[in-house]
Parts: structure tokens; sequence; C-alpha cells
């Protein structure tokens, strides 16, 4: 008996195939229109940075983005390439309250690390998959001021100032800012920057539109222990509540105050991503469910 129907063909499962990805790209486009022309700030780092496949995810997602008229600036951090850095130097290294305790050595092993193998490694990686790209990674750019935050923390530093001109510059030109977290004192001082303390601050400085953290969890959690209790989105007023009581984990800790501070000084919007999710930074820019924990402004703001 027959239906009347024909078999399936491999032209018709293209087809169907073809219309899916359409259906995406219009779904996607008041986003796009949204978003264009505004500045993403993107804190690149955990797996994201050391598995190949979401390396090249990562660096097709901000290349894309560039594309469709965005203007991302990538901030990253390097933990655990300098941690292997200081234990082939035989430095032993030290946290406070999720802050690298940085004395001499280990401020050298920061600069080397940062500077002159992860900056340029990134450059590289977004200019290999179609992206222009230009890395700040050196303590003479002069794109960050600090001061030291702690004199117990040692060569810690605060940013002070942005010169958000050389990262306009570039942006104008679609190029890819790729900043590492080294910055100079009044003094000639040299400093390391947490990286989730430095996109908050360049964000702000830069009046993002987003502020984007890809981190090794699917985001905020209301108790670290508790996986069911992932928080979707949260204003800054209950955030605040949920650091004082004590439930978030210690290297949480500089994302979530860089959060709160780049929002009081005008982002709308911060996200904390799962990266070790494929393409996690497009899954939320263009999708309406998102992904991870959005942190936004108080109602009454």
């Amino acid at each position: 008996m027959t239906t009347g129907h024909t078999a399936p063909t491999p032209h018709r499962s293209r087809i169907a195939s073809a219309m899916a990805k359409a259906r995406v790209l219009t779904e996607a486009m008041p986003y796009i229109r949204a978003f264009a022309g505004k500045t993403v700030v993107i804190k690149y780092g955990g797996s994201a940075m050391v598995d190949d496949d979401l390396r090249s995810s990562f660096a097709r997602d901000i290349a894309l983005l560039g594309l469709l008229g965005l203007r991302p600036v990538v901030v990253h951090g390097g933990g655990p390439h300098i941690s292997r850095a200081m234990a082939r130097a035989g430095i032993e290294p030290r946290w406070v309250h999720g802050l690298r305790v940085t004395d001499e050595a280990t401020l050298g092993v920061v600069t080397a690390t940062l500077g002159f193998e992860i900056n340029p490694g990134i450059v590289q990686l977004l200019e290999d998959h179609g992206a222009a790209a230009s890395g700040f990674r050196d303590l003479g750019s002069g794109l960050l001021d600090a001061r030291r935050l702690d004199p117990d923390l040692g060569f810690v530093g605060e940013i002070v100032s942005v010169n958000t001109g050389l990262i306009d510059d570039l942006l104008d030109r679609g190029v890819v800012p790729v900043v590492a977290p080294l910055a100079r004192g009044a003094n000639g001082t040299h400093y390391n920057i947490n990286a989730d303390t430095a996109a908050g601050a360049l964000a702000a400085a830069l009046e993002a539109r987003k502020l984007i953290y890809l981190t090794d969890v699917e985001g905020l959690y209301r108790d670290f222990d508790d996986e069911d209790s992932l928080i979707d989105a949260i204003f800054v007023a209950e955030l605040r509540q949920l650091l004082g009581s004590g439930s978030v984990s210690a290297g949480m800790l500089p994302k979530l105050e860089s959060c709160i501070k780049a929002l009081e000084r005008g982002v709308p919007q911060a996200h904390i991503l799962d990266g070790r999710i494929q393409h996690a930074v497009l899954l939320e820019v263009f999708t309406p469910e998102g992904i991870g924990t959005m942190i936004t402004r108080d109602e009454q703001w």
C-alpha cells in the first residue's frame, strides 16, 4: 500500500537542513539589529583557551561578531599557564580572595607568560579564523593605568584609567583588540591585574553594551555545591546579598565584583557563560533563550 508520497531523497534532506539554517538566521535578525555598532567586551579564559575545538569555536564567534557589525574586545586571562610557568621556575603560587599574590619574581613570570606567550597566540588564532586582530601585550602601550590594590598582594593593581582612544581606533577600523591584563602605575611600577577586573573596567570605560565572561561552570549558582541552583538572571541588589551570604566560591568573587562595578558605571548587562559549550558567545548574543547567568541593573535604575 502506498501513501501517495515519494520517499525522502538526499536532495530533500539538504533542503530541510538549509531551511533550518535559514530559520536560525532569521530568528537572529532582531538581535543583529539591536547590537550592530555596539561594543561587547569578552573575558576569555578557562577551557576555551586550551581545548583546540573550543579555541576554534571561540575564534569563529569573534570573527562573526565583527562581520555582523558588532565591536568585540577580548580580554584574556592565563591562570593555568602562569601557574605552570611558576612551577617550572620553582615559585609557589599564593591566593587571597581569588587574587594571585604577586611578588617581583611572580610579576616577571606573569608578564612574560601573558605578554609573550598567550596574547600573541590569541591574536594569531583570531587572524587564522578570519578576524583582523591586534594585541595590547606590553606595559609600554599606555592602555591601562593602575595603582597598588593592597600591599599584602604585592604587585597586584587596580585600574584607575583606560586610554579608550587606543581601543576605539582599532574598533573603528574593524580590528579586534586583544588585551593582556597588565598595567603601569604613575611612578612606572608594573602591575598584574586580575583579568576579570580588567574586563569589567574596560567594559565600563568603553560604554560596552555587554560584558561577557567565559568560565568553566554553567553560570552563577545560588549554592555552589548544588548544580540545580543555577541562576538564570539576577539583579545587582540581589547579587550583593548573595556575595554577602558567603556562598560564592573564591574564584567567582572577582568576576561578580567587577560585574557590579561595571553595571554601576552604566554597562546594561553582564553574562557569566559556560565556555566549555561551543559557540557560547553566539548563543548568548543572538538567541532569545541565552545561556548561563545574566546580571542586570536593578529595576529602579
